[in-house]
């Protein structure tokens, strides 16, 4: 669907239902974690098709429990992939709302900063000026992206 503006506001009570639903959300998982860039770095990453491995391996060890040693705690792996099975699916759900609001919040400030004076520029005498003005600001931010642009190239 091609873009259209957003012509929207969110009340004071959806705010706050809205951030209760959050907390929930945080309340929920009480065992998540902050992990330092230096332990994010160390740690071996799981991807898709490290999820299969493990789950083969969840497989392999519940049907061969008697060749693991005793030590070898089968119902702790079972729980871990559960849990980064159900996490995994969480974290998509979330990311797919992260990028709608990130992509609202990118459209309705660019309509905010595009549109207002600059439509009624046109029609309001005095108007103009501010409106110069603010195109000065649009071809700074040009020049930048295109200087920008040109240095990675």
């Amino acid at each position: 669907m091609a873009y259209q503006n957003v012509n929207a506001s969110i009340s004071p009570q959806d705010i706050q239902e809205i951030k209760a639903a959050l907390q929930t959300v945080q309340k929920k998982l009480p065992f998540l974690i902050t992990l330092t860039t230096e332990e994010r770095r160390k740690l071996v990453k799981m991807g898709d098709k490290s999820l299969a491995f493990v789950n083969n391996s969840v497989a392999a060890a519940q049907s061969n429990r008697d060749i693991l040693p005793a030590s070898f705690d089968v119902e702790e792996l079972v729980r871990d992939y559960q849990l980064v099975s159900t996490l995994t699916e969480l974290l998509t759900s979330m990311r797919q709302l992260t990028e709608q609001v990130d992509d609202t919040l990118l459209a309705v400030g660019s309509d905010a900063m595009t549109s207002s004076v600059k439509t009624a520029a046109k029609k309001t005498p005095g108007l103009k000026t501010i409106a110069e003005q603010l195109g000065e600001r649009f071809k700074a931010i040009s020049k930048s992206k295109t200087a920008k642009a040109a240095s990675s190239s």
